[in-house]
């Protein structure tokens, strides 16, 4: 398997900090051990875990108002996963590349080569019908799925059965959906008639799955559409998926929501009912921000996975939600971002995997809040470091990724290579 970045920089990284490391790992250790957890178990837990990453996550993202394009940016989807595959080989947690097609398309076996090349796989298909492609015939200016002209939706189902079937050459088991449909006025559209038209393409898109494959859908509150969305939040969501059948679930993204809403509640009523298909990890301030995972609410992270790890352990059925980054990296260089965010991702899963359960329960059926709440913040406090160095430098990643990152000089290396882009105008990637 290649690497790119050269493996005897993180050698010397990791030299330089092993020592520190282990003895903090033994350190951590005796304390988990009298709490009577045993570190390696969480530790075989953590290397397991991985978390994918969006092809369009590698390029700088932007606002509405303007867009700062950083040095080397990817060309294209080989450039795409050669960035992937360093996140990878530095923190061995992002194993897999989620597609956007058409940007991503490509012949197949090309890509597949391209990310064998780095032992990389391939995570759910992306479609985009939320804009319009340099060869596209009909426009989604005004829809797409849930358009008033048949032929537009028909168009839009179209690329979505075209996703499905590239998606099979790579191996990928899943797609996820989302669309900007929507109004910006009261009166636009009919609500219920968008939504009927919306039910009837997403299941010719669901007739044409695979039997190994699973449909995901995503909600979100506002953005395009500013008046009314179509799929704009977890209720709709949750129609959607029980509507289209078994292979259909509710992606949550962290930042689809309203302000204040409480997701890890969402995140546990989708478990109850068998439709939490997976997320969209990122971090919001405001709105949809799409901020690094953890980097404004990490506690809020560490929430949900407390109930995907309470739904983890309790067993039973094919509990298997897909984990994927999904941000806009503005201001960072974003394979720097990336590898912090799954990072965070995995911090959250382990220290989520620390709480006394047999404790938290005791105490929620004796309705003692306090102790209830403290039972977490006892998880969420620990310095769980050592366990995510140790799993990075077991499977032969870096103990610092972002320290073994900068010594190779990698982002001055491909920008000298790859052509600078021009600035452009307002828009997120």
């Amino acid at each position: 398997m290649e690497t790119i970045i050269e493996t005897d920089i993180v050698l010397r990284d990791n030299e330089a900090r092993e020592a520190a490391l282990r003895s903090d790992y033994d350190a951590l250790g005796e304390q988990l051990a009298r709490r009577g957890i045993g570190i390696n178990a969480v530790l075989a837990r953590v290397q397991a875990f991985g978390v994918a990453i969006p092809s369009w996550g590698v390029g700088t993202g932007g606002t509405r108002f303007a867009r700062f394009p950083g040095g080397g940016e990817p060309r294209d989807i080989f450039d795409k996963i050669e960035d992937c595959a360093v996140v990878q080989q530095l923190t061995r947690a992002t194993p897999t590349v989620s597609l956007h097609i058409p940007w991503d398309k490509a012949d197949p076996k090309r890509l597949k080569q391209a990310a064998a090349r780095f032992g990389l796989g391939f995570d759910a298909m992306n479609s985009n019908t939320f804009s319009d492609a340099a060869d596209q015939k009909l426009s989604y200016k005004f829809g797409s799925l849930s358009h008033a002209d048949a032929a537009v939706r028909r168009q839009a189902v179209e690329h979505n059965l075209e996703c499905i079937e590239i998606g099979r050459a790579l191996g990928s088991k899943a797609l996820t959906v989302w669309i900007g449909d929507g109004s910006n006025f009261p009166g636009q559209v009919n609500f219920a008639h968008a939504f009927s038209r919306y039910l009837e393409a997403m299941a010719d898109i669901y007739a044409a799955l695979p039997d190994d494959w699973r449909l995901f859908t995503e909600h979100k509150m506002y953005e395009p559409a500013f008046y009314s969305t179509v799929v704009q939040d977890w209720g709709t969501n949750y129609i959607i998926a029980k509507e289209l059948g078994p292979k259909a679930f509710c992606l949550v993204d962290l930042g689809h929501h309203a302000p204040n809403v409480n997701i890890e509640m969402i995140v546990s009523r989708l478990i109850q009912f068998g439709k939490l298909g997976g997320f969209h990890f990122n971090d919001s301030k405001y709105g949809d921000d799409d901020l690094d995972a953890g980097s404004i609410d990490p506690y809020r992270l560490f929430l949900v996975f407390n109930e995907l790890v309470d739904a983890e352990l309790a067993g039973g059925g094919d509990f298997s939600p897909a984990h994927m980054l999904d941000q806009s990296h503005n201001v960072t260089d974003p394979i720097e971002s990336l590898m912090l965010s799954a990072t965070e991702v995995q911090r959250a899963y382990a220290q989520a995997l620390l709480v006394d359960r047999n404790a938290l329960t005791a105490f929620q059926e004796d309705n003692d809040a306090l102790m209830a709440t403290q039972t977490l913040k006892a998880a969420y406090r620990t310095d769980v470091e050592p366990i995510l160095a140790m799993a990075r430098l077991k499977a032969g990643g870096a103990i610092d990724p972002v320290s073994a990152y900068r010594a190779a000089g990698y982002r001055a290396k491909v920008t000298a290579e790859r052509p600078a882009v021009a600035a452009a105008g307002g828009g997120i990637v």
